[in-house]
């Protein structure tokens, strides 16, 4: 396995874990707090919606298994191994930027969709950093994605 590949493999798993904390936010978002033992509840004061803890979630987990693919699809696409190398950071940087977007996607009204306000609600610094973030990161992933899926047809011609 390449080094780029353990790379690739080892945030992916921090962006699982972040994730799966988001279920945690989901759950106290859904009953208020935190049951700490049977029949006792803390309350537990959050930003955000429920709505938004669910995309955190779910969204977490896909980032997760984008960046697991892409680390096992990177070698096999054609791609020299400095241009993989380079897709592997690419693909790094996407998967924290959407898990960025997803946090700040809760805290801002805008739900960070974009720069200003929306028929959503108000933007805030943290749905301009979001949205940002997401544009950046969707541009460089369909960038990536074209070049991979480039490389493996050329390479079954």
């Amino acid at each position: 396995m390449e080094a780029y590949q353990k790379q690739l493999l080892g945030h992916a798993m921090w962006v699982l874990v972040i994730g799966l904390l988001c279920g945690f936010m989901l759950a106290i978002s859904l009953i208020g707090g935190l049951e700490i033992v049977p029949g006792v509840f803390v309350n537990v004061p959050m930003f955000g919606t429920t709505e938004g803890w669910v995309r955190a979630h779910a969204g977490g987990i896909s980032n997760c298994l984008l960046m697991v693919a892409m680390a096992f699809a990177l070698p096999h696409c054609g791609l020299a191994t400095a241009r993989a190398q380079l897709f592997a950071k690419g693909i790094i940087f996407a998967g924290w930027s959407n898990t960025i977007f997803y946090w700040a996607g809760n805290a801002s009204g805008s739900r960070a969709l974009s720069f200003s306000d929306n028929a959503l609600g108000s933007s805030n610094i943290l749905g301009v950093i979001g949205y940002t973030l997401a544009v950046v990161a969707a541009v460089v992933t369909l960038y990536i994605a074209a070049q991979m899926g480039r490389g493996f047809l050329k390479k079954s011609a």
